[in-house]
């Protein structure tokens, strides 16, 4: 498991977790970031990630990022 910060550009990973605050969780999930699902990062500009998530583009800053584990 890894945060989605160091996924590969364009590979697809499972979300196996998503960790922080219980407002940050619930952030995260209404977005489609959800155990299970499977996300692949579009691009990484400065740290700050645009990710295609449940058919949806969603850009994430690099602290939210960091809470989510994939594998």
């Amino acid at each position: 498991m890894m945060p989605l910060t160091l996924a590969k550009t364009g590979e697809e990973a499972v979300i196996r977790k998503v960790g922080g605050k219980e407002e940050t969780r619930r952030f995260l999930e209404n977005l489609g970031f959800v155990a299970g699902a499977i996300v692949t990062v579009v691009s990484d500009i400065g740290g700050n990630l645009i990710v295609n998530v449940k058919d949806a583009r969603v850009a994430i800053g690099k602290d939210m990022a960091n809470k989510i584990m994939v594998g």
